[in-house]
């Protein structure tokens, strides 16, 4: 049994579009939790089995995933062959990774970093910065409509969620800019974003 741990309006929105663009509602029960918010709102759920009362969660018959990445490669493994992620064990699959662990490695702190007006050069020479962010976006953009290429996947939907969550980051490049619409634009992010 898949049990998905979800607070509404949170950054667990991108597993509740994941689920969506797989059409995995039958096989995911999703659990609407609460959380403490970054304003000091909310409370630690108690429902929330997730060991610091965090979303995304993910329960497998006991097991738990967390972190937003390891929920979207395990769903994409488990549930292979939908267009979000390339075939386990292929080259693009390695890409495919490279990305998922760039996001929380660079992207997010780097970003993270900028929204909190820290510089220091030991963040700067191990996550870069955010104009470091924009220069790797813009080259993969370049070769494609989506960061892999020809197909929106599940890099696209992780990479872009900084920018729909924190508007006023997006750079004010035109490749990254009409990425970050056409990725808002999916029906599974509309009807899941503010859920």
């Amino acid at each position: 049994m898949l049990t998905f741990y979800h607070a509404p309006h949170s950054r667990s929105w991108r597993i509740l579009a994941l689920i969506e663009e797989m059409s995995l509602q039958d096989w995911v029960t999703t659990r609407p939790v609460n959380i403490v918010r970054s304003d000091g709102s909310g409370a630690v759920d108690p429902a929330n089995p997730h060991p610091e009362g965090k979303v995304p969660l993910l329960d497998h018959d006991g097991h738990l995933i967390s972190e937003t990445p390891a929920v979207m490669i395990y769903l994409t493994t488990l549930f292979p062959g939908s267009s979000m992620a390339p075939a386990p064990g292929t080259p693009e699959w390695g890409v495919f990774l490279t990305w998922m662990c760039w996001y929380t490695a660079a992207m997010e702190p780097a970003l993270l970093t900028e929204v909190a007006g820290l510089s220091h050069p030991v963040f700067h020479g191990t996550w870069r910065d955010a104009q470091a962010v924009t220069a790797r976006l813009h080259s993969a953009l370049q070769a494609g409509p989506w960061i892999m290429g020809d197909s929106y996947s599940a890099v696209d939907l992780l990479l872009h969620s900084p920018y729909a969550w924190l508007p006023h980051l997006t750079p004010d490049d035109p490749l990254i800019r009409d990425w970050v619409a056409r990725c808002q634009a999916r029906p599974a992010n509309l009807a899941t974003y503010t859920a």
